[in-house]
């Protein structure tokens, strides 16, 4: 009886094929969608360094209380983050 079970559990691996690989529908669409995202969070950080150190410059000039080296450093980090964000994901996925 076993065997038997044995024997047709086998028949029906033999018929399952090795399928080829193919993208999901709208892959391309995703990527796009991703590279595009990846352009903006690399202009949004290089337009926030630019502000902070613009407001540097003017608090230095105006005398006024210095607040953008604060906020130079969480566009930094904000960067190292987002930069990182793409390395630890491929990490996690394995590719």
């Amino acid at each position: 009886m076993i065997l038997a079970v044995s024997d047709s559990v086998s028949a029906v691996f033999a018929q399952v094929g090795n399928p080829t690989p193919e993208a999901p529908p709208m892959a391309e669409k995703v990527l796009q969608l991703g590279r595009y995202f990846t352009w903006m969070v690399l202009l949004s950080g290089v337009t926030a360094i630019t502000y902070g150190g613009g407001r540097f410059a003017w608090e230095k000039w105006s005398g006024g209380g210095l607040q953008s080296p604060k906020m130079i450093a969480s566009a930094m980090a904000g960067g190292a983050v987002a930069t990182s964000a793409g390395t630890i994901m491929n990490a996690v996925i394995g590719g």
